[in-house]
């Protein structure tokens, strides 16, 4: 009896030391044989981080203030194929970004995470918890969209972008929403002041610039997706219907300010377990109010058991 059970003990230990081994930081290679760069920083409940974009690395979120989550959270950051570091890929549709999340949460044994996402990475994450309640542990959703470029903000875009240009605003067809904003955006970018959608502050674009030139990275996915429209509709689809159907706790952090995604769009969201956080602020709280940001989502998680 006694060689049974130290034999059962001994491969009890190396099951926990195998888990708990993984490198902090390296790649792993999805079913699909691509390379996904991720890393592991802190203590606490794990946490994915769901970077926007599309197709944003991660760095830029980390190195901005994300990492004083890492006081009380087990921070997961990874770069999504055809991102960052991660290798490109034939396949950048969400069903797949889905699974390179739940491959590298299996890949670091993990049974239950929180998803943070930002922005564009809020459609990757909320469908994420709709196909894996059983592992979402919670949603942090700071400035996210989930609806991507929909009429309702670009038409807060273009009417905040004619402010800016001195121009009168007019009645814009449904169907020249997307040339007029583009229109707005090319002539804020001469006067150089495109950043506004963003940020009120020049020198937060210069930071995050900064840090994007000392880690160099690609954009296949973001040109994948914003260059062909027609081959990823589910990228430009509603997902604030299906909320009402994601049971897991939801913490909103909206930006008053925020120009990137709207600052009403947060209310189509129908989690039947949310709360929402309004910071006085624009698309990135997490550098702009960092004290605000981390406050919150150390208030939500605390909350959770």
């Amino acid at each position: 009896m006694k060689t049974i059970a130290l034999l059962l003990f001994f491969f009890v230990s190396l099951t926990l030391i195998s888990a708990q081994n993984r490198p902090s930081e390296g790649f792993y290679e999805t079913s699909d044989h691509v390379k996904i760069k991720y890393k592991v920083s802190g203590k606490g409940e794990a946490c994915f981080y769901i970077p926007g974009g599309p197709g944003q690395g991660y760095p830029s979120f980390e190195l901005m203030g994300g990492n004083n989550l890492e006081k009380n959270m087990q921070m997961v950051y990874m770069d999504q194929r055809g991102s960052g570091e991660s290798g490109t890929s034939e396949n950048y549709h969400l069903d797949q970004m889905i699974q390179d999340i739940e491959e590298l949460r299996q890949y670091l044994k993990l049974k239950k995470i929180f998803l943070l996402a930002h922005s564009f990475g809020g459609i990757i994450a909320v469908n994420y918890a709709k196909k894996y309640p059983e592992h979402t542990k919670g949603l942090i959703l700071a400035n996210v969209t989930l609806h991507f470029l929909n009429d309702e903000s670009v038409k807060e875009q273009i009417e905040y972008g004619n402010s800016l240009l001195e121009v009168k605003n007019r009645v814009i067809p449904k169907d020249s929403l997307s040339s007029e904003l583009s229109k707005v955006s090319s002539a804020l970018r001469k006067k150089r002041i495109g950043y506004k959608f963003l940020t009120e502050d020049i020198e937060t674009i210069k930071e995050s610039d900064k840090i994007d030139s000392l880690h160099p990275r690609i954009i296949d996915f973001g040109m994948a997706v914003i260059s062909k429209p027609k081959d990823f509709p589910e990228y430009y689809a509603d997902y604030a219907p299906i909320t009402k159907d994601i049971k897991v706790p939801v913490l909103v952090i909206t930006g008053k300010k925020d120009k990137a995604v709207g600052t009403q769009h947060y209310k189509t969201f129908r989690f039947p377990n949310q709360k929402v956080v309004a910071i006085d602020g624009g698309h990135l709280l997490y550098y702009e109010k960092n004290s605000e940001f981390v406050s919150a989502v150390e208030n939500f998680e605390s909350k959770i058991k």
